[in-house]
C-alpha cells in the first residue's frame, strides 16, 4: 500500500490535514461553548436593585393587612341585628370568609357571610359571578361604584360588592328564607356600614 493510500489527500493532491475541517471546527465550537458558559454564569450573580413584589404585583398597592384579623368585627352584632331585621345573630366561621347564622327573620332563619379580598376587583368579582351564571348589575354604595349579584331563580339571597376604603373589594351576601325580607336591601345596609366603620 503506497503512502497516499493510506492518507486523504485534497482536491489539489496535498496531503490533508489530519482530521480535516472537523479538527478546525473544534477549537471554534470549544471557544462558543466558553463564552456561552460565561455570559451564563455572570448573569447569575447579579444584583437587581428594588423592592421584590408578588406576580402582578404594583407598587400602588399597600402591603399592610391591617384589618386581617377584624374583618369579622367591623360591623357590631347590635347594628347588623338592625340591618338584616334579625332578633339575634350568631357567628357562625371566621377565616377567610366570616359568617352568621340570622336568628328571628321574618319568614324564617337566614345567614349573612361577609368577604373582604385585600387583592380584589369589581372587575374580578363581577368575571367570576358570570362564569357562575349569577346575574350582575351596577349599583352604588356610598357614592362608590358597586355590584349587586343574584344567583339565578334565587329570590331569597343577594350580594353586594364594593371597593374598600383602601384596597381590595368587600362583599355581603344575605340569605333569607322563603318569605323573608329584601335581601339586597340588607347586604347593602351591610355594606354601608362596613365602610363607614373601617375608615
Amino acid at each position: 500500500m503506497s503512502e497516499r493510500e493510506g492518507s486523504q489527500v485534497t482536491a489539489h493532491g496535498t496531503p490533508a490535514r489530519p482530521g480535516g475541517a472537523r479538527g478546525r471546527l473544534r477549537p471554534a465550537l470549544l471557544l462558543a461553548v466558553a463564552a456561552v458558559l460565561a455570559v451564563t454564569v455572570s448573569g447569575c450573580g447579579k444584583t437587581v436593585q428594588g423592592t421584590a413584589l408578588p406576580a402582578g404585583g404594583s407598587g400602588g398597592t399597600s402591603m399592610d393587612f391591617d384589618k386581617l384579623l377584624h374583618e369579622c368585627e367591623v360591623v357590631q352584632e347590635a347594628e347588623m341585628v338592625k340591618a338584616v331585621g334579625a332578633q339575634a345573630v350568631q357567628g357562625e366561621f371566621n377565616g377567610a370568609v366570616c359568617m352568621w347564622d340570622l336568628e328571628g327573620v321574618p319568614g324564617g332563619d337566614g345567614m349573612a357571610t361577609l368577604n373582604w379580598y385585600e387583592m380584589g376587583s369589581l372587575t374580578i368579582e363581577k368575571q367570576n359571578n358570570e362564569r357562575l351564571g349569577y346575574t350582575t348589575s351596577d349599583t352604588t354604595v356610598q357614592g362608590r361604584r358597586s355590584l349587586q349579584v343574584r344567583r339565578p331563580n334565587d329570590p331569597t339571597s343577594c350580594g353586594i360588592m364594593a371597593p374598600a376604603p383602601d384596597t381590595g373589594i368587600i362583599g355581603w351576601w344575605v340569605n333569607y328564607s322563603p318569605g323573608g325580607p329584601d335581601p339586597c336591601a340588607a347586604a347593602t345596609k351591610l355594606a354601608e356600614l362596613t365602610l363607614n366603620l373601617s375608615r
